[in-house]
């Protein structure tokens, strides 16, 4: 399997090419962030060229897919978000939905699986994913429309195209649902992603709960290649916390 830094969570608040050419440094070959407009994407193009890094993924510009009114913003954003990230390689864009609007979750699935279809419109023909992402509504956002994996994988099965999977962050989950290892086996084929912290806290994967040497072993027995995303908030030095990785990424 291959890891990926999330520079926005792990370097918050210091230099964003810092965080880079640690990842580097820990050995790590590829890297993810959050927004890109508000970043300086041609010294990132740069400096990922010089270490020899990849962007596994980055964030579209998004408004809610749970509101049809803003649809149209929605692609206009995501056609965007294609152009930039075809600057840095990455294949993969990561996507939330949008704040649950009070209508019928009827209503709501409807329109989201239509914002859906139309974002898939637009990545076929290409090699990008656009990555859907539950988030849990307990702790970090109240309000956020999509909350289980499951309704994720029904809207990816819905929509019926393989331009867009899920993006399964592990702690969200553990929050939301638990049953890490069945459901992650049971839809992997619908899983273009995944994001990794310590539950509870968010912080690095050997606090908390989760058993996170048991759930590589199994994502990788499921037969997973792609990117599993390191995205958690240190409270050790990063550097640090990357450099103690390696026994648990086995």
């Amino acid at each position: 399997m291959n890891y990926s830094v999330c520079i926005d969570a792990l370097y918050q608040g210091r230099d964003f090419l810092e965080g880079m050419r640690e990842t580097k440094e820990a050995g790590i070959g590829a890297f993810e962030f959050w927004s890109w407009w508000d970043k300086d994407m041609e010294k990132i193009a740069s400096e990922k060229e010089r270490l020899h890094l990849e962007v596994a993924a980055m964030c579209t510009k998004f408004s809610d897919l749970v509101d049809p009114a803003c649809h149209d913003t929605y692609l206009a954003g995501l056609e965007e978000s294609m152009e930039a990230a075809k600057r840095l390689g990455c294949r993969r864009l990561i996507s939330q939905v949008g704040a649950d609007t009070g209508n019928a979750r009827e209503e709501q699935h409807r329109a989201l699986c239509q914002g859906v279809k139309k974002a898939a419109g637009l990545l076929e023909g290409t090699d990008m994913l656009l990555l859907l992402e539950p988030l849990n509504t307990a702790v970090d956002h109240k309000g956020y429309y999509l909350s289980s994996s499951r309704e994720a994988f029904d809207i990816i099965e819905e929509t019926g195209s393989d331009r867009v999977k899920v993006l399964f962050d592990i702690y969200h989950q553990q929050i939301t649902e638990g049953s890490i290892i069945r459901n992650i086996q049971a839809n992997i084929s619908k899983i273009g992603h995944f994001h990794t912290a310590g539950c509870p806290g968010r912080h690095e994967l050997d606090t908390g709960e989760l058993a996170y040497s048991r759930i590589f072993q199994a994502i990788s027995e499921a037969g997973y290649t792609g990117f599993i995303g390191l995205e958690y908030f240190p409270v050790r030095p990063a550097k640090e916390g990357l450099a103690q990785l390696p026994g648990l990424l086995k």
